[in-house]
């Protein structure tokens, strides 16, 4: 490229950083995305490619497209744009860019590469993963043309991702030719046979594909090699792979007979979908029996070699100029280009393959009809003729007035290519809304007069295409039966989850309807999957009773539940208010069941103790702390002291731990504990004399 690669996107939203990608039609770069402040990858294309105005419509259209796909094995396409810059010569040029997931991880393509062949369970992964990718950009009408192990990554966690539908085309879009400016689309070690005679593809080319990707991941290597792309090919369309089990000893043949019923040269031998694919492998892992296990690769050859010589012997006639003109392998450049029509830009395209493969099959069956009966032709054609003139009530009006309606009524032909359709028999289009349908805005629900229903040329053709899903809301079903419930549901437009789920419900008898997910009344489109709840016939005990006034929860939670009440003190809790519950909060118990509540009756009571005037003060103190009180002194408080009164008085009813105040006095003294001499019998209180004996105490002792 002659033109500088900027170093930011979008204003400078998007600051480039190292180059960690490039093929033939872009690079990519990691980036980081300053708005949102995340890591995202950016592939930007050629800037001759966005000279070419069909290519750069295109593009726009694809990334739109792909844009809409929303599957954990896709990567998420975030936004797009042009980026204008300035080439070598001063001239402006457009770069046009996808932003995409940034996926960190290995290619399947650098894993096998490095490592050769993976294990089956392995192999078993990553196809589902690939498969599921494919489910969903099928469904949503995306072929994605290029499936091949360079385009498959393996996250750090282990999670596929398909990525690079840049190339990708909606499926109405499919029948259209390769414009100058695109090359081979599809690598081609993994093109489907189709593909590779530039044949217009559908879903089923990509399951081709995916089947050389399963291969390669059993074998380690590709089902078909050459020195060319041309030779290769040529084996994609007229040879049978070598069966993987001939390549890697001991590996189940069941892998052999899977891989040669997704690479079946008649894509109608193939899988019909993604999902049949992954159902198959599924079955086997799973010990089951595939279908593929009655599928002949070699029978299936031969069948597409015998009809292809039969189109060959088919003269080519000239369509209406609608018709998109075919491809060819060019073997010089390696790439698919345009026949040109035969008279110019306005003749008419040679007739597709798909045509004659119609024609050719009619034309054997005419055969075998005029070598098996020549008389039974003729009599049936008397009798077709009779049934036409019956039906007409007139010989007059020929069967080329009248065209059988076709069957184009479905998810993946778009609105313009049903038109294009109906005209090119010669019937008109009328357009209608349907704004019951839950289908993606656009998609085709039904057609009246139905498919396959005769009618005359000109006639006009009822078709109704779905205005999307509707806003609607979610209706109340609660305490109604599950089967009340879904019917309810179902008829508002919903779709109602298969695994019901069970909660605990005070007021709501068992199995009746809770509640739902999204919730009644909120405003959801139809065809949205609501899930139910349902009781489960067990309760809760509340959290929230410790510490409310009795009264208030026997009246709030009268009939819900049983209650015992039972009485105790409390230092913390106030009288009347609830101090605990049994069985504790958060339990859960029966609906109606019982409830013990223990209601505080304030702190604890007891009775000031009997102490008389006289009682000495220590005493009196150890009266006191013996029931729980304390004693405050007034007036002395040694030995001698006694009490002169107490304050409450005997009696009264305290709270446990009060103090009582204890009035106190001195009281008498005297020495009557005099000691003789000796300890003989002449000390004190003997003699005649109080206190005084005959000899003299030595001390004078303090009464006690």
């Amino acid at each position: 490229m002659s033109t500088s690669m900027p170093t930011a996107l979008a204003g400078g939203r998007y600051q480039l950083g190292q180059l960690i990608g490039r093929g033939g039609m872009a690079e990519v770069h990691v980036a980081l995305d300053t708005r949102l402040g995340r890591t995202v990858a950016v592939k930007i294309m050629r800037a001759d490619l966005a000279n070419d105005d069909i290519f750069l419509a295109r593009f726009r259209r694809e990334a739109h497209a792909v844009a809409q796909m929303n599957n954990p094995n896709i990567v998420n396409i975030y936004d797009s744009g042009e980026e204008l810059v300035s080439s070598e010569s001063g001239d402006t040029e457009r770069l046009p860019y996808i932003v995409m997931e940034y996926v960190k991880g290995q290619t399947l393509r650098d894993i096998i590469k490095f490592n050769g062949a993976l294990s089956q369970r392995d192999c078993e992964q990553v196809m589902l993963g690939v498969l599921n990718a494919l489910d969903y950009s099928h469904r949503m009408g995306i072929i994605h043309r290029d499936i091949k192990p360079g385009n498959i990554m393996i996250s750090e966690q282990g999670v596929v991702k398909v990525m690079d539908f840049g190339i990708a085309r909606a499926l109405d879009d499919s029948a259209a030719t390769m414009t100058q400016s695109q090359g081979v689309v599809g690598t081609a070690q993994y093109l489907s046979p189709e593909q590779a005679r530039g044949e217009t593809v559908d879903m089923r080319s990509d399951l081709y594909s995916a089947g050389c990707v399963l291969y390669e991941m059993l074998t380690g290597r590709p089902p078909f090699t050459g020195d060319s792309a041309v030779a290769i090919a040529y084996q994609h369309v007229s040879e049978v792979a070598t069966p993987p089990s001939a390549v890697v000893p001991g590996l189940p043949k069941m892998w052999d007979s899977i891989c040669a019923k997704a690479m079946a040269k008649d894509r109608q031998n193939r899988y019909a979908t993604a999902s049949e694919f992954k159902t198959d492998i599924l079955t086997y892992m799973n010990g089951g029996v595939p279908v593929a296990a009655a599928f002949n690769p070699l029978t299936d050859l031969s069948n597409m070699k015998a009809r292809k010589e039969a189109e060959r012997d088919l003269p080519t006639t000239p369509v209406e100029p609608h018709q998109q003109p075919t491809q060819a392998f060019n073997p010089v450049t390696g790439q698919f280009e345009q026949i040109p029509p035969a008279n110019g830009a306005n003749a008419a395209a040679l007739q597709s393959r798909a045509q004659q493969r119609a024609a050719a099959a009619k034309a054997k069956k005419r055969k075998k009809i005029i070598i098996g009966s020549v008389i039974a032709a003729i009599v049936a054609v008397l009798v077709i003729v009779g049934i036409v003139f019956a039906m007409n009530g007139s010989g007059n009006k020929s069967s080329e007035d009248t065209v059988t309606i076709p069957e184009v009524c479905n998810a993946s032909t778009s609105k313009d290519n049903i038109k294009l359709k109906l005209e090119r028999l010669g019937l008109k289009m009328t357009e209608k809304q349907d704004t019951d349908s839950t289908e993606p805005e656009g998609t085709c629900t039904k057609m009246s007069p139905d498919a396959g229903s005769k009618v005359a040329k000109g006639s006009a053709v009822k078709v109704w295409f779905s205005a999307g899903p509707q806003s609607t809301q979610v209706p109340d079903v609660k305490e109604r039966s599950q089967e009340e419930a879904r019917s309810i549901l179902e008829s508002a437009g919903f779709k109602v989850n298969a695994t019901v789920k069970t909660e605990d419900s005070a007021d709501i008898a068992k199995d009746m309807v809770t509640r739902t997910d999204p919730a009644a009344g909120q405003s959801v489109p139809k065809g949205t999957t609501i899930t139910i709840y349902v009781s489960s016939g067990m309760t809760t005990v509340p959290s929230n009773l410790v510490g409310q006034s009795k009264d208030s929860v026997l009246q709030q939670y009268e009939g819900k539940f049983s209650f015992t009440v039972e009485q105790e003190s409390s230092d913390t809790v106030e009288a009347g208010l609830i101090t605990r519950v049994s069985p504790d909060s958060g339990s859960s118990i029966a609906q109606g069941g019982s409830i013990t509540i223990w209601v505080s009756t304030g702190k604890e009571k007891v009775a000031v103790p009997n102490i008389t005037a006289g009682t000495g003060y220590v005493t009196a103190e150890l009266m006191l702390k013996a029931v729980g009180l304390k004693a405050q002194a007034s007036g002395p408080t040694d030995s001698t002291a006694v009490v002169v009164s107490i304050n409450p008085g005997a009696g009264s009813q305290v709270d446990a731990g009060s103090t009582v105040t204890i009035t106190t006095k001195a009281g008498s003294t005297g020495g009557n504990t005099g000691t003789g001499d000796g300890g003989n019998g002449n000390g004190a209180n003997n003699g005649n004399g109080a206190n005084n004996g005959n000899g003299t105490g030595n001390g004078g002792g303090t009464r006690e």
